[in-house]
Formats: structure tokens, sequence, C-alpha cells
């Protein structure tokens, strides 16, 4: 009986050591050439053909790119994948995969990205493409909404930024296969070490490396993982429109998920930490925490999640707080780094009102949950006591104390 290799080991492992002539690589090279030839026209034509593997041309392919989506098709448990220039350029191509031979029609969570929002609204929408929105952790109402819309696609986050909600990716998936609609799953706070969707019968995965996978702020690129129905669509449209990762970003996201496992396995750990922390102050109105036992979606984390393992995000807000007493807080941070992203090796504070979700509207926003006082933190793997004494000097040292009393 094979043995089933565990995560930590493919992070490892997978997509690297090929050969090349007469050697193999211990790392996968950095291959810059934007088109490729062979000893034959007659070979080239059937690379061109994908009548045999091979590359030709670097919007099509390449292979540091191919090494890095080997990679994440086996974390994620899929068919193959797709490593784009940009979180969004993934969000982007999965979408008009789902949509390529269906109904022009998303059903989507209530609760993402605000780039995401904003894509689906101000770009797909204008495009013809009907878009409703839905709280996806309420079953009945999902049920509903997709057994009405008939979409071509249905989308969710696996934890949604930045509230942390948790749909049950499992029903989902039998709702959105009952419509013959295709499900596709943002699994960029989870990371595969957590949750595979592809496992739980999603069709479709996204993730920006930038984020946990890459993990040290110095690659920006997206990846979908797909499955095996989907899988030419969406390497026909990239062929076409060509939304391709750079090979420099693959190779520095490829070296970044080497350890990817070990960090997050860290980052989780300090992030309960954390959260614990933050519940006790009085300075902080409330904690958004997938490992808090008081979740709203505590049964679906459960089902879904390792146990101790919940993620590297704690949400919260600030009592009685808006934007002048954030940035305040914000300004007085000395360790966490006050900045636009997540997943890093270093802590990371974001303001949702002004950055993730800025094109939002205030109403839109309220809707969502999202308040002038809430924050995202994305914990780091520094000693978890650092991280709790920024915060604490941080909540002392911005007056935050005074204007909560």
């Amino acid at each position: 009986m094979e043995k089933k290799v565990k995560q930590q080991t493919k992070a490892v492992h997978a997509g690297d050591r090929k050969r090349e002539g007469r050697y193999v690589p211990v790392s996968t090279p950095i291959h810059t050439a934007a088109s490729f030839f062979y000893e034959s026209m007659e070979k080239l034509d059937r690379v061109f053909g994908r009548e045999e593997p091979g590359f030709s041309y670097a919007r099509y392919d390449n292979p540091t790119n191919a090494a890095l989506e080997e990679l994440c098709a086996a974390l994620e448990s899929g068919h193959g994948a797709l490593a784009c220039s940009s979180g969004m350029a993934a969000v982007h191509i999965a979408l008009l995969t789902a949509l390529a031979d269906r109904r022009k029609s998303v059903v989507a969570a209530d609760a993402l990205y605000g780039a995401t929002v904003n894509l689906l609204m101000n770009v797909l929408e204008p495009l013809g493409v009907a878009v409703r929105f839905v709280d996806i952790c309420d079953l009945p109402a999902a049920k509903a909404a997709i057994a009405e819309a008939k979409p071509g696609c249905v989308l969710m986050e696996t934890a949604s930024n930045p509230l942390l909600r948790v749909g049950e990716i499992e029903r989902v998936a039998e709702l959105a296969t009952a419509v013959g609609a295709a499900l596709l799953v943002d699994n960029t706070f989870a990371t595969p070490l957590l949750v595979r969707p592809i496992e739980l019968g999603a069709h479709l995965v996204v993730h920006s490396l930038t984020k946990f996978l890459a993990g040290h702020g110095d690659a920006l690129g997206g990846v979908v993982v797909s499955d095996a129905a989907h899988y030419d669509t969406l390497r026909a449209l990239s062929r076409t429109f060509g939304p391709v990762l750079g090979p420099f970003e693959s190779y520095l996201a490829m070296r970044g998920i080497k350890t990817f496992a070990v960090r997050v396995e860290r980052q989780c750990a300090n992030a309960c930490r954390v959260a614990s922390w933050l519940k006790d102050q009085p300075e902080v109105g409330r904690v958004y925490f997938p490992g808090d036992p008081a979740h709203p979606d505590a049964a679906a984390i459960r089902r879904q999640f390792p146990e101790g393992l919940y993620g590297g995000i704690v949400s919260f807000e600030l009592a009685n707080a808006g934007r002048n007493e954030v940035f305040r807080f914000m300004n007085a941070l000395k360790l966490v780094v006050p900045a636009t992203s997540l997943g890093d090796v270093h802590s990371m504070m974001l303001y949702p009102a002004m950055s993730s979700h800025r094109e939002i509207s205030p109403k839109h926003r309220e809707r969502m949950g999202i308040s002038d006082g809430l924050v995202r933190l994305s914990v780091g793997i520094e000693a978890v006591e650092d991280i709790i004494h920024d915060l604490g000097q941080a909540l002392e040292n911005s007056g935050v104390a005074g204007a909560s009393a």
C-alpha cells in the first residue's frame, strides 16, 4: 500500500528536481526565455498542438511556472494549476473559467474581499453577468438563492475577509453541483495546510500567492488550482489573454512554499495566544477568530479545520473607536507592520475601511459588519510575547483606552 505523503513533505519536494540534460538541479532554475525551440520543426509543431509535452512560448507555459503549478496542484489535491500575476488575476480567470459554458450568473458570499466584490459588481455585472450575494453560512438561505438563480458559479472564501466567517464547503458544493454550477473557493486565509476545498467538492480554488504561501512579502502572485473538468478551459483562457506570473516571482513563491507549513503552524499557534489576550483587554470591543468556541460557525470550523490550526488572522474592534482612534493606535505600533497584506513572516495590521474594503460604500461595509473601529491583524512568526507587548503598548500609548472609557 502506497504511503500518503503529508502536506509538509509535499511543500518541500513537489514540482522540483526535474532533469535538465545530464544533471538534476536541487531547486527549479529561473527560466527567463520568452520562447523555446527544438531539434525539428515537427517536434515544435507537436508541442504547439499540445500533442506532446514541452514549452513553446512563455505566455502559454514556462518551466519555472510549471514547477510552481505542479507544487500548488499537489498541495490542493487538484488536477492542475495556473500561476497568475496576482491573486485578483487568479480570481478573474477562475470566474471566467467557471462561466465559460454555463449561465452567466454568480451567487457569491456576502462576506468577501473588497476587490473581489468590486470585480463582481463593477466589471462582471456591467458585462452582463448577473450577481447575487447571500449569507453563505446560512445554508437554507444559500440553498434558496442557488436554486432560484441557477448560477454558473458559486463563489465563497474558506474564511471570509476580514470577519473570518466559515461556510460549510462540502454542503455548498452539493448545492452548486445540484444546479450544474461550479464552486470557486478562495482559500488564501486557510491555506492547503488547514483546508483543501477540492477534497470537499469544490471545482476551482484560488490563492493570493503573495500571502501565506510565498510568505515573505517579496513576491506578488496568484494561483488557480483546478479539477480535471475545468483545467483545459483554464489553460485555453490563459493562452488567450495571458495573466501569467513571471519566472522570478514563480521562483520566489516556490521557495517560500517550501517553509509555508512550518510558518503557518507557528502563525496559528501565535494567533491563538494573541486572540485570547485581546479578549481580556478593556480597549477591545470584540475579537473575531475561528478558534473561539463561541464563533458563530464553530460547528463548520470543527469539521473542516484541524484541531489547533485556525489560521493566522485575528480581527478585532477597538471599543467605541473610529478612524482617528484606529490611526492613533496603528501609528503607535513598533513591531507590528501597519501595511496592506497578510501572511508574511512578520506581523502586519490593516485597516479594512481604508484599504481592503476602501472601495466598498460605507453602507455596504456596515451591512457586511465592517465597522470603522475594525482592524485585521496577520500574526507573524515572531516570539508571541513580543507581538502581545507591542499591541499592549500601542493600546496604552495611543490613548485608545481613554476613548473607550
